[in-house]
């Protein structure tokens, strides 16, 4: 908690001011026992009717004046909290927008989403019981032991023990709970995994019939947490019976002692009822320090899991903000002895790769199943850093670019079409927002979209669901291919973006692509031989490695790799042409 101060540096007066008008409140709470005991002791022991009516006066003033100040005190505290959480979603989210991939992979979205949303929450909450409660709890205590001296001080001593023994009930609680709540948001994460498995491929499970599966991974996930959940609550569920039996059991002193004092006449009556009070003070505040401590344990360990997002460094960094100079006469892109490791495990996903792309070619990168196609291209935009070697576009290494210059050249469709809720001309304005009607013509007509978008009532203009699940799979990829040649990017990278396109529109977007994007470096991704048959140069991966680079003849006669691929999907006659 401490670490997230920071967020409560434009709320100092809201941090100052609402503890004081709490501690205003509880010093008006104080003086109400020893009011209590002037009532009993002066006006009614002493037959005083007049005194007794001022002294009720004086009562009612002095709840009015705690319910005003206690109203002041909510208000900031409102105020400091609600803004403080603002502010760590706000910090969170932009923090996340640095990190690199691999930093994402290893923190998982489900993890990411619940820190921002339930973690940030319970910190929010307890920023606001602490600006209410923290000062005004142990100011009642402690003042409720000085009243308790300055009434009797040997009656005192009960006060201090109570105090002390429940001291240690709440911190042996809050040390047993702490390592308990980090598990239940951890346990909380998985939960959120699961539950955006099964909701984003529910069309999956109806289509195997596994409902009761999936019921019986959630059933167990949440049975896991409800067990810990309750671990920690009937841990936390001892905090105010013991509490209360420490107090009942001090105020059973407190009478019994009390009254041999009272028949001896070293005491009176109001001054029993007096210390009474307190103890039944020093019992409510308590209570709320034992509420508090729940909170500030699993807020500690919410807290915890925020500061770990903000620590984590992103492996990909900037070396400056500012565009620097290119070599327009260098090919556009260039891999030299390039291997990449996602874990740094020793067990190299690319290895030793070099070739170079001249301006303006079409390139086709083919190989099996986790080959390694999708890592390749991810070098090229630096989503992440190469393990060894060196990836050049424009001459330049791709660490020396600020991201702005890098990527704001690049087009990219990848390998999962994703399109965002608004309309489509929202969509199609990722790259340029002052792009014209033209333009996204232009770039629908390119990607073969223009025909089924124009059939929709409000043409371009028409809504977008989330994840564009109003949109059948080919739609959305060639709506995402449209984004991507909106303002002529110069390298367009089409990650297996033709995959759930018919042949009939392949060809077409294929064809499209080379009249249209004369001078743009095509790269695209496939398992198809047909969609890059025709490609300036191809690129045949297998396991990390680069098994051949060379036109479409070349390979097949000189590439097994190539070859194979081809003969997997047509007949010798039909590949070799």
């Amino acid at each position: 908690m401490y670490k997230l101060r920071r967020f409560l540096k434009d709320y100092k007066k809201e941090c100052i001011i609402g503890p004081l008008c709490k501690l205003f409140e509880a010093i008006l709470e104080l003086f109400v026992p020893l009011v209590m005991a002037g009532i009993i002791d002066n006006g009614i022991r002493g037959n005083d009717e007049g005194y007794v009516w001022r002294m009720g006066f004086l009562l009612v003033f002095l709840a009015v004046l705690g319910w005003s100040s206690a109203m002041f005190t909510q208000y900031f505290a409102s105020k400091a909290s609600q803004g403080a959480g603002t502010k760590i979603r706000r910090a969170l989210f932009e923090h996340i927008g640095t990190l690199s991939h691999a930093e994402l992979d290893k923190l998982g979205t489900p993890s990411l989403i619940t820190r921002i949303t339930n973690d940030t929450n319970q910190v929010q909450q307890s920023i606001a019981m602490m600006i209410r409660l923290l000062t005004r709890a142990p100011f009642i205590i402690a003042g409720s032991l000085i009243m308790a001296m300055t009434i009797n001080l040997r009656l005192s001593l009960i006060f201090f023990a109570a105090a002390v023994l429940i001291a240690f009930i709440l911190w042996f609680i809050m040390n047993q709970s702490m390592p308990i709540f980090s598990a239940m948001q951890k346990k909380l994460d998985k939960i959120g995994l699961l539950s955006r498995e099964n909701l984003s491929g529910n069309r999956v499970i109806r289509a195997f019939s596994k409902q009761k599966t999936e019921c019986a991974r959630v059933d167990e996930a949440t049975e896991d947490l409800a067990k810990t959940s309750i671990k920690v609550s009937r841990l936390s569920a001892l905090l105010s019976p013991l509490t209360y039996a420490v107090t009942t059991f001090a105020i059973v002193l407190i009478v019994w002692f009390g009254a041999v004092n009272v028949n001896s006449g070293d005491m009176k009556t109001g001054e029993i009822v007096a210390l009474v009070s307190y103890m039944t003070q020093i019992l409510l505040a308590m209570v709320v320090v034992a509420n508090l401590v729940t909170l500030m344990t699993r807020a500690s360990a919410c807290a915890g899991r925020i500061n770990e997002v903000f620590e984590t460094v992103p492996s990909v960094t900037e070396k400056t903000d500012k565009p620097i100079n290119i070599d327009k006469n260098a090919p556009k892109i260039e891999f030299e002895h390039v291997s990449f490791n996602y874990s740094n495990d020793g067990d190299e996903e690319l290895s030793d790769l070099s070739f170079s792309v001249p301006r303006g070619a079409t390139v086709g990168i083919i190989g099996g199943t986790g080959s390694g196609k999708s890592t390749l291209i991810n070098l090229i935009p630096r989503f992440y850093d190469v393990s060894g070697g060196c990836v050049r576009v424009d001459g330049r290494d791709v660490r020396d670019y600020p991201f702005e210059q890098l990527r704001g050249q690049m087009g990219i469709v990848p390998q999962h079409s994703v399109l965002f809720s608004g309309t489509i001309r929202e969509n199609l304005s990722w790259r340029n927002k002052n792009a014209d009607d033209g333009e996204i013509v232009r770039a629908l007509k390119i990607s073969q979209a223009y025909d089924f978008v124009m059939k929709l009532p409000k043409g371009i203009d028409s809504y977008v669901e989330q994840g564009g699940r109003n949109f059948s799979g080919g739609q959305r990829q060639r709506l995402c291919i449209a984004r991507a040649l909106v303002d002529d990017p110069d390298i367009l990278i089409l990650d297996d973006s033709f995959s759930a396109l018919d042949m009939a529109t392949d060809a077409a977007l294929r064809r499209a692509l080379k009249e249209n994007t004369a001078g743009t470096t095509v790269i695209i991704v496939t398992q198809r031989s047909s969609t890059i048959r025709n490609a300036d140069l191809i690129l045949a991966v297998n396991d990390g490695v680069l098994a051949g680079c060379g036109t479409h003849a070349e390979l097949f006669e000189s590439c097994a790799v190539y070859r194979d691929i081809c003969l997997s999907q047509q007949s010798e006659t039909e590949a070799a042409v």
